[in-house]
């Protein structure tokens, strides 16, 4: 783009009126990235979380139960934010199915 309205806080296209935040997308990815669980808590590496509902495995007949707990979580980039071993199987999670278990 060249039509770009560089403005003290943000920049904004001039074609068609779209803001963002001014900065490179360098900037963006050194920025630590925050994973909150289904109740908001901030989840960090070798956390345990436990499931809030049944969830179905996507190609098996598996069934994630409502309190099933997890070993040390390991936060990862992507769409499922969480990889760890439950029921003895390594699966990825969104966090939003699960909540942190404290203790």
């Amino acid at each position: 783009m060249t039509e770009v309205l560089e403005l003290p806080d943000h920049l904004e296209c001039l074609t068609c009126g779209h803001e963002w935040q001014s900065g490179t997308p360098a900037d963006e990815a050194a920025a630590e990235r925050i994973v909150k669980d289904a109740y908001g808590n901030v989840l960090i590496d070798g956390d345990i979380v436990a499931m809030i509902k049944d969830l179905k495995l996507k190609g098996s007949s598996d069934v994630l139960k409502v309190g099933t707990k997890s070993k040390p979580i390991r936060l990862v980039d992507g769409d499922h934010e969480i990889s760890c071993k439950m029921d003895n199987m390594a699966i990825g999670l969104k966090a939003c199915f699960v909540k942190k278990v404290v203790g």
